[in-house]
């Protein structure tokens, strides 16, 4: 207990899923957490449920694609618990209609995507940083995803802003390593996320498996305890990275199922 002892977070996008488990997680150890959501009423449930086990969290309404709102949620944060010392840039969207290859992909989608998934991050940081300096650093985090490495037939835009993500979380560190601020990112695969469990059918998820070098699916708080460890002093010589967290599904050969069933049957 007491990992992030005494730290403020605010975590975009804490509402649910992956988000959710951070938010929890850093409060069980100490943190005071914002959670910030489009999804208001979830995101006060949340912190309901937080405050009900006896730690310290607030929700409050965001929208990722809006610069006031993210500016207000940094100083709200700050406002109501004197400090923050823990960014979570978790917002991210894609929609499988309207993401396409680069041919057909609705220019809209893209533009919408480019300010949600990717300027939100620079939003964060820029507002979070100047009140990081002032109390001697800080960790920023931004959730990325293995569709910043791996490209695919549609989500040409997700991408895209992913891999974009994993060079400014970069960019970020370099130029604010000096002031004690670390800056990382977590890159998650196929995580069962409860959206997740809902909209994927079984025959991909089963697909997903036989491709995983583990022989399981992630799971929310595979990528919340690696926040938390992000978010935490354990990780204070840490910075500039992106985790890759998805049970080894990119380390093989993509043969590599197709040759062990071979192998089997002879």
């Amino acid at each position: 207990m007491g990992r992030v002892e005494g730290k403020v977070a605010l975590v975009t996008g804490g509402a649910s899923g992956i988000g959710l488990s951070a938010c929890r997680l850093m409060a069980q150890e100490g943190a005071k957490v914002v959670i910030a959501d489009f999804n208001e009423e979830g995101a006060k449930k949340a912190a309901e449920d937080i405050k009900a086990n006896g730690y310290e969290a607030t929700g409050i309404f965001l929208d990722a694609g809006q610069e006031q709102s993210i500016k207000d949620a940094v100083e709200f944060t700050v406002d109501t618990y004197g400090e923050l010392s823990v960014l979570i840039n978790n917002v991210g969207l894609t929609n499988l209609q309207k993401d396409l290859d680069v041919v057909n992909i609705d220019l809209d989608e893209w533009d919408r995507l480019v300010n949600v998934n990717l300027k939100s991050v620079l939003l964060g940081a820029r507002f979070a940083i100047p009140h990081m300096k002032k109390i001697g650093g800080g960790s920023i985090i931004n959730t990325s995803s293995m569709a910043a490495y791996a490209s695919d037939s549609i989500r040409s835009a997700y991408g895209s802003t992913k891999a974009a993500v994993n060079h400014l979380t970069s960019y970020i560190a370099t130029q604010y390593g000096k002031d004690h601020i670390r800056c990382n990112g977590v890159a998650p695969g196929l995580i069962m996320t409860p959206a997740a469990e809902k909209n994927i059918p079984d025959p991909l998820k089963e697909t997903f498996l036989k491709h995983n070098a583990l022989p399981y699916h992630g799971e929310d708080d595979d990528i919340g305890y690696t926040m938390l460890f992000l978010a935490s002093d354990e990780s204070k010589f840490i910075t500039g990275q992106t985790i890759q967290v998805e049970g080894g599904h990119y380390l093989a050969n993509p043969t590599t199922p197709v040759l062990n069933e071979m192998m089997k049957q002879q």
